[in-house]
């Protein structure tokens, strides 16, 4: 399994971002969650098998029709097992 954590930076609120990542990750089969930043960015943590994190990752990089995508910064973090994938609380 493997877990990343990633910040995604441009015109990516407001633009639905969250619920189609949301949708986007549970039809890949990852879990994890994505919230809002109050700095305007989106924080995300992914986990899965290696291709479903990258099929994650490789929507984000886009976002959904409407975001500007200008930076995503991914780093690696430790597995925690998590099922399922949330929008939670603004951070």
């Amino acid at each position: 399994m493997r877990r990343v954590h990633v910040l995604v930076s441009g015109e990516v609120q407001g633009v639905g971002y969250r619920y189609t990542l949301r949708m986007v990750a549970r039809e890949a089969g990852a879990a994890g969650w994505v919230r809002n930043r109050r700095d305007g960015t989106v924080e995300a943590e992914v986990e899965g098998t290696e291709a479903q994190v990258d099929e994650v990752l490789a929507w984000m990089a886009g976002g959904p029709p409407g975001s500007r995508v200008t930076a995503a910064t991914v780093t690696d973090a430790a597995p925690t097992g998590e099922t399922g994938f949330d929008v939670i609380a603004s951070a």
